[in-house]
């Protein structure tokens, strides 16, 4: 009976979930857009002084002010803000003052770059998170397990910026097996660049945002994992002689999927946050180095419109997670439902 009634309301349930993660995103973004601008207009870098540079002493008063005057910084910040947010409900954020491009071709063109790192890293932390956590929670208290905890342990207590130097020095400096910097060889223009100078470049960003992200996810798992096989159910199936692995398979997956799963994804923003020192270190030009960029040079319009894209970028990743949760266990779906 409980399933005829989920199963006959699903259609209204996926249509308020829809409407109801809109609306929360339509909030998310105006308060992340007055507060970035507020916090940006506050900045004590000269947005004139830092767009020019180390020529800003032989600069004459007059053409500072039409500077000023070409980039709208002669305004009030209000008047600043509003004339910007009538051009974002229009669809154009603005001209980047470092790359006198709109902003829109600025993050298209850098995501890319950092979307392929990112995806690397974050496939590879949940897969291998996943497994550690259920080698160790499988063998508690064993060797296995100690040696686990003490790498999850360390590296989530590690810097990524710091990481990724001890990476660079010995696998790029001492052994000399992967690139130092960049995406690509330099000199090499972009349309020669192939597939595996790519990755090849790739590898060392993508290795040093995965070896940390591990760490969260292997310890939840475990501690969910060790959770199960001491539950009653657990001990029932034991004595009717069940093994541990037949456990995991069996009851086990299904409950730490869950966890697994809201860690991943909640991991989005901590991804994107680590991106930008990965990206400085391996001098990566993806979207991370334009947002240290647009913030030292004081590109209000890039750097902006970097925060409006990365909050849209990890909403949607927890609502694919909200989703992917009603997939893997549809418990959840016939009680919201019901």
């Amino acid at each position: 009976m409980t399933h005829a009634i989920a199963n006959r309301d699903i259609l209204p349930f996926i249509t308020q979930f829809i409407l109801r993660k809109l609306l929360r995103l339509i909030l998310l973004l105006a308060a992340v857009s007055v507060f970035s601008f507020v916090l940006v207009s506050l900045s004590p870098i000269d947005p004139v002084e830092a767009y020019i540079g180390a020529d800003v002493l032989q600069i004459s008063p007059e053409q500072r002010d039409l500077i000023a005057e070409r980039w709208g910084l002669n305004e009030p910040m209000t008047t600043r803000f509003f004339l910007w947010l009538k051009q974002c409900l229009q669809g154009n954020l603005g001209t980047s003052m470092i790359f006198n491009q709109p902003v829109t071709t600025v993050i298209a063109n850098r995501f890319n770059a950092s979307l392929q790192m990112m995806a690397a890293a974050w496939l590879l932390s949940g897969l291998f998170g996943l497994i550690l956590g259920v080698l160790a929670g499988a063998k508690e208290g064993s060797l296995l397990d100690r040696g686990i905890r003490f790498y999850a342990y360390t590296l989530a207590s590690s810097p990524t910026f710091w990481v990724a130097l001890l990476l660079l020095i010995f696998f790029s400096v001492t052994l000399r097996v992967t690139p130092i910097c960049c995406a690509a060889p330099p000199g090499v223009l972009l349309e020669d660049v192939t597939i595996w100078q790519r990755l090849h470049h790739l590898l060392l960003p993508a290795l040093t945002l995965s070896l940390i992200g591990v760490a969260s996810i292997a310890l939840h798992t475990r501690q969910k994992l060790i959770e199960v096989l001491n539950s009653d159910y657990a001990l029932f199936a034991r004595a009717q002689g069940e093994t541990t692995w037949g456990l995991i398979r069996h009851h086990g997956l299904r409950n730490i999927a869950l966890p697994a799963i809201t860690l991943q994804f909640a991991s989005l923003s901590e991804l994107f946050g680590g991106s930008v020192l990965a990206e400085q270190v391996f001098a990566y030009p993806g979207l991370g180095q334009a947002t240290v960029q647009s913030a030292l040079r004081g590109d209000v319009p890039l750097l902006i419109g970097i925060v409006f894209f990365s909050a849209i970028f990890v909403y949607t990743g927890n609502t694919i997670a909200d989703i992917t949760y009603q997939i893997v266990d549809p418990r959840i779906r016939i009680g919201r439902t019901a």
